[in-house]
């Protein structure tokens, strides 16, 4: 993300801090904003053109999404009025906020969790995965898809948030859409996710333990997301962010042969 559009998202999420009366309808009427500015290359060229005066690009929005309440009106308008470094981030951003908005109407849902578990279920499904993931599927269709697997099972913040993300892949794959919604959510209320790969499931002394490491070296909680794989044959693999800890059999085991081979 650019220095511009680093600075925008910023500015966006203290705005986001100081609304108040934000609720979950908050959030997905700013998803829905973002997925119709994604969907018209005139409205994103001209929301990023520098030469065109924040007031005109407000009153633009105004006219174009005149329905919404009025906090997602004025978090919507700082977002489209502030300087990104190209239409994309743009809408990365939007994203973003709209997703923290539903996170911080639903302080206390397991959301994070919820979104792992799917994008689990997801990526270990090859049908699924084509299902909701695929370019050429209707985007409605997917949404309705989403609802039908989570809805009355998953909180209401999640089953929004993964049927955003459903309708609105622009060229990502569904696992890493909805791992990057969960981080995002963890660092909304701020914590961090750890994913840690191993070769069987964690006891409850062991997932304790690395929580405890990871506060003490982070400073913030960190979120588990476990993901099994016998490949790694043992120890485990933990990262945070662009950190990665590879303390697998199967990495040493990967040194070793480099060692030897030289």
């Amino acid at each position: 993300m650019g220095s511009a559009s680093r600075a925008a998202l910023a500015a966006a999420v203290t705005a986001l801090a100081g609304e108040k009366g934000v609720t979950l309808a908050t959030g997905e009427q700013l998803l829905s904003a973002g997925r119709d500015i994604a969907g018209s290359p005139q409205l994103r060229s001209l929301l990023v053109d520098p030469s065109i005066e924040p007031a005109e690009k407000s009153r633009l929005i105004g006219k174009i999404f005149s329905s919404l309440d009025a906090a997602t009106a004025r978090l919507l308008v700082g977002l489209t009025t502030a300087r990104w470094s190209d239409s994309d981030e743009l809408i990365d951003g939007i994203e973003q906020i709209g997703i923290r908005a539903i996170a911080a109407a639903s302080p206390d849902a397991a959301i994070e969790s919820e979104l792992f578990a799917f994008a689990r279920a997801v990526t270990s499904d090859n049908e699924l995965e084509l299902a909701v993931g695929s370019t050429l599927s209707d985007p409605l269709q997917k949404a309705a898809l989403v609802e039908r697997l989570l809805g009355g099972k998953a909180n209401p913040a999640t089953v929004s948030i993964a049927r955003h993300l459903v309708q609105s892949p622009r060229g990502r794959r569904i696992g890493e859409l909805l791992q990057s919604a969960a981080e995002t959510v963890a660092d909304a209320s701020g914590g961090i996710v750890a994913t840690v790969t191993a070769a069987a499931p964690l006891s409850a002394a062991q997932l304790e333990k690395l929580t405890s490491t990871l506060t003490t070296q982070y400073g913030r909680e960190p979120r588990i997301a476990l993901r099994i794989d016998p490949t790694v044959i043992g120890g485990l693999r933990v990262q945070i962010g662009e950190d990665v800890i590879d303390g697998t059999v199967a990495s040493r085991l990967a040194d070793l042969r480099l060692q030897l081979a030289g």
